[in-house]
Parts: structure tokens; sequence; C-alpha cells
């Protein structure tokens, strides 16, 4: 477990409120945490601008009656098997399926996956999740 350090920040007091506002909605117990999923979220924001390692979830809607659509989305995971760690396929109603692509690599790599589902005809709906690799996620 990492050490935990106290510091002290200077903040106007218009943004201060806002800040605790935030915080309220949110619901978090107390500004260190607010304050910690803020600084963790600029990092992942870095590590993607880097193409460092992330990981992360595709999520995508598609018709399912489209003709072969299944079959490329099939092709298309398996040329990007190395990023794929999981995938979870949901029957959402007669004509509609969810699946949920779990990811750990290249953050470019990753989003070339992403555009190329997103890309393909059927796909009604594709999105992109990102979060850190676990290396630095405290």
């Amino acid at each position: 477990m990492s050490e935990l350090v106290r510091f002290g920040v200077s903040l106007d007091k218009s943004l201060l409120d806002k800040f605790d506002r935030l915080i309220r909605e949110r619901r978090y117990t107390n500004r260190s945490e607010a304050l910690r999923d803020l600084i963790r979220e600029e990092l992942v924001k870095k590590a993607w601008a880097e193409d460092m390692e992330v990981a992360g979830a595709v999520t995508f809607l598609f018709d399912h009656h489209q003709r072969d659509l299944q079959n490329r989305i099939t092709d298309i995971q398996h040329d990007h098997q190395k990023l794929i760690i999981s995938t979870q396929h949901v029957h959402l109603d007669h004509d509609n399926c969810l699946e949920i692509i779990a990811v750990r690599g290249k953050a470019g790599k990753i989003q070339e996956l992403t555009n190329r589902l997103k890309a393909t005809r059927g796909v009604r709906h594709c999105s992109l999740s990102i979060s850190s690799a676990g290396k630095d996620a405290r």
C-alpha cells in the first residue's frame, strides 16, 4: 500500500464553493476523494494522449438482422485479438444486440478497433470508455 501524504491547496472561495457543490452532487464523502478522482482522470487522459497502455471497454449496439454483420464484427475482433480480454454479447430484443468488449493495450490500437467497429455498416452506436491499465490507478 502506498504512503498517504497530506498537502495544502489554496483556492478562490467561489471556486471552492463550486467544487463543494460538485462533491455533494456526486456524493463524495470528502474533498480528498474527489480530488484523487480528478487527478486519476487527468492521468488517464495523459496516458491516452501519449499512446501508453490503457484498459477500457468498447460498447456497441447493432442490428443482428443485417446481412453478414456478425461475421464482419467477428473478423474485426480477430484482427485485434491481442487487445481483447473478453467479450460479452447481449440479445436486447428481436432486432438489437449489445456487445461489450473488455480491452487492454496501446491507446492508439484500441482506438483503431473502436473506429473499425463504429464504421461498420449495421453498427448503430459504438463508444469507448477508457481507464488506466491498473499500474498507477491508486
